[in-house]
């Protein structure tokens, strides 16, 4: 899958975002290893801490299916500039793959890409312990 296509599918996700407070709906697209693609749209909530950004969502349903192994992540918004994860969803996401690449696009399609532990460093990580 290209970034363009990545970048598509996240888009066709912001429709979908239930965005009443901020007015800011926000696409995501989560490519896995093996090509699956998992998609997630903002869900907002009046008691604001309950709410859940877009690539959060897409994570949350990937972990869900069984897919823990990832590639890259699109994130869109309808402006001008990039739309970046904010930092609770890059903590979430460097759990399952530090060196994901991450697609900050804007309305107009363009976009940046980070490697993910670019963007959250130092991370918090803690060591997994065998179970």
């Amino acid at each position: 899958m290209t970034n363009q296509e990545l970048i598509k599918r996240a888009e066709e996700m912001k429709p979908r975002a239930y965005a009443p407070y901020s007015n800011f709906p926000v696409g995501a697209a989560l490519l896995c290893e093996d090509g699956t693609v998992f998609t997630g749209c903002n869900v907002e909530n009046g008691a604001y801490s309950m709410s859940i950004c877009a690539e959060r969502t897409a994570l949350v349903k990937a972990v869900s299916e069984g897919h823990l192994q990832f590639r890259a992540i699109a994130v869109t918004a309808d402006t001008a500039e990039y739309c970046l994860p904010c930092g609770a969803c890059r903590q979430m996401l460097i759990e399952f793959a530090p060196d994901l690449d991450v697609l900050c696009a804007n309305k107009d399609g363009d976009y940046v890409c980070y490697k993910l532990h670019e963007m959250l460093a130092p991370a918090f990580q803690l060591q997994k312990r065998d179970v």
